[in-house]
């Protein structure tokens, strides 16, 4: 009974270990981004030329070069805009949770969450309100993106790392 009872403490462990090893690797990571606007800074039927507007709805597709340091920093690849800090991060074995508080051209405070699954795939949601900075006023802005990144391998190549934040 006593070494049943060590088997099924050890299998535990073991069972524990292997959930907080996920695969977390430095490299080169490809991100395809979804924006959905609950409240827009641009008037109603107006577009950003060139297709690739973040206000627009439609998914785009970028390369990241995620460092160690990134990784040990917040436990998944995350990037924001350099007036934003990612603060409150709670690391789990398959991922993080943490606000990203802005103050600057934007203003306000958003929930970022992160799951790891064990094919290098990452999962992103970025819920956030506040305002954003239109000539003279402030616009009132709520938006929320999901993201899937993919690993693609070690090597960054020409893609340099995003500055790891403060």
């Amino acid at each position: 009974m006593r070494i049943r009872n060590i088997a099924i403490a050890l299998f535990c462990c073991l069972f524990a270990v292997a959930l907080y090893a996920q695969p977390r690797k430095p490299g080169l990571y490809e991100v395809t981004t979804t924006m959905n606007w609950k409240q827009s800074p641009l008037p109603p039927g107006m577009n950003i030329p060139g297709g690739r507007s973040p206000f627009g709805g439609a998914p785009i597709t970028s390369q990241y070069c995620v460092t160690q340091e990134q990784l040990d920093k917040y436990g998944a690849p995350v990037s924001h805009a350099k007036e934003c800090q990612i603060v409150n991060i709670v690391k789990s074995y398959n991922g993080m949770k943490a606000e990203m508080v802005c103050s600057g051209h934007m203003n306000g405070k958003g929930s970022l969450e992160t799951w790891w699954k064990e094919d290098l795939t990452v999962r992103s949601k970025v819920h956030f309100v506040g305002t954003m900075q239109a000539g003279q006023n402030p616009m009132p802005i709520e938006w929320t993106s999901e993201s899937t990144s993919t690993y693609k391998g070690p090597n960054c190549g020409n893609v340099q790392p995003l500055p790891t934040g403060k």
